[in-house]
């Protein structure tokens, strides 16, 4: 039995803030684990070091499934995103290990490849229509199957997912929040208008998609929908907030464009009532904020039941640790819909060299055991935790709004 004899906690900041999980075997193999909770980053960091950390020290890191249900079951305060960040950690960490000791990369212990590599969309934005065709035709020309736009909205100040770098985008960018503005009025006259001349540029053999960001109501929504019907979008991102599910079923009743949610999932019980109604068709729950690989696998499962396909997030906010993990998850599971890629900046990259891979609109977690990133822990002291928030919105007469 490989016996747990060390774990700690790693944050660092090279561009943006990371905290990693590393846990140690008595002969001598490590794991890595994302643990970053985007603007929350430092609470996890502190479940894991004082509460998390004491229940591993001798415990055999091939019993995953049993460590799993140990931290889950064993807290009484189940789920939410701290305790499942954690235990996402936890989970991946004894995952690169497994891999590691077997010899193999973590695909081959889920089953081995069920595609040839894994389709990703980047990241089309501007401050205008024309600018995010124009990114898009960029992506277009690298190779992408799959683009997201975004553009800004004429009258406000500043949009979501609009960025200054093309190919990295980092929403937490201050000391304290930044305020945005939002007008529902004003964005839904320029999104079909987008997505009618990104088809006219484009071309219909590339997937398009957008991220509302939770900013509708279902009848806006609805209507958006039904709006972008003609250009054929591959779906509709975080339409209206989930915590009531069933307003997803009214979203349903006005159109036929694809939906899908998630990101901020942390486990099968957010995501059971959208499944089992068929009121999506991605779920977008990824590897860091929903348990783990563990379950992660159980969340695809079930949607597999369903026809309904994995899409998971993976911005920036997410370290190379998980996005190594969601590509071996991706390579590995039936139902496989696409996966987010955002690059990470080379600071970044250097801090975790890694094996994964990127070639004309595919990604491949490469061959290394495990996860195959490492860690650099002298650079990694180079770039001390500097705390960053994402954006709050409010709407033009000062009404707090969802960001």
């Amino acid at each position: 039995m490989p016996k747990i004899i060390d774990a700690k906690v790693i944050v660092t900041s090279p561009g943006r803030n990371f905290v990693t999980l590393k846990i140690e075997t008595e002969d001598g193999v490590y794991g890595l684990g994302d643990a970053t909770l985007n603007g929350r980053e430092l609470s996890v960091a502190s479940y894991l070091t004082d509460h998390v950390i004491p229940l591993l020290i001798g415990r055999d890191a091939h019993r995953i499934e049993d460590i799993w249900q140990y931290l889950y079951k064993g807290a009484y305060w189940r789920r939410g995103p701290v305790t499942m960040s954690a235990i996402a950690a936890v989970d991946t960490a004894l995952w690169d290990i497994k891999g590691k000791l077997a010899g193999l990369p973590l695909y081959q212990l889920l089953g081995g490849a069920s595609r040839d590599g894994v389709m990703v969309y980047g990241h089309a934005n501007g401050v205008s229509i024309d600018e995010t065709v124009e990114v898009a035709r960029d992506y277009q020309r690298q190779g992408y199957k799959a683009i997201r736009l975004q553009c800004g909205v004429p009258g406000l100040p500043s949009t979501y997912g609009v960025s200054k770098d093309k190919m990295f985008y980092e929403p937490a960018d201050a000391d304290l929040p930044t305020e945005n503005l939002w007008s529902t009025e004003k964005y839904l006259r320029v999104v079909p208008e987008l997505f009618k001349a990104a088809r006219e540029a484009l071309g219909w053999d590339v997937h398009l998609l957008h991220d509302i960001h939770h900013r509708l109501t279902p009848i806006e929504a609805g209507r958006l929908g039904k709006d972008l019907e003609p250009y054929r979008p591959f779906w509709l991102e975080d339409a209206t907030p989930a915590e009531n599910q069933d307003a997803f079923r009214l979203i349903r009743q006005h159109t036929t464009t694809p939906l899908a949610v998630g990101e901020i999932f942390n486990s099968i019980w957010d995501a059971k009532h959208l499944i089992e109604n068929q009121l999506i068709d991605y779920i977008r729950a990824t590897v860091v904020h929903a348990g783990g690989i563990t379950h992660l696998r159980r969340i695809a499962a079930l949607a597999d039941l369903y026809q309904i396909r994995t899409g998971c997030h993976g911005a920036t906010d997410l370290s190379p640790v998980c996005m190594a993990a969601a590509l071996h998850f991706d390579l590995s599971v039936p139902n496989f819909g696409v996966q987010e890629y955002m690059r990470h900046t080379p600071e970044t990259d250097a801090v975790f060299p890694h094996a994964y891979s990127f070639e004309r609109g595919m990604m491949h977690p490469g061959e290394k055991p495990g996860l195959g990133v490492e860690l650099d822990e002298v650079l990694a002291a180079q770039y001390p935790y500097k705390r960053a928030y994402l954006p709050v919105n409010r709407l033009e007469d000062g009404t707090m709004y969802n960001w």
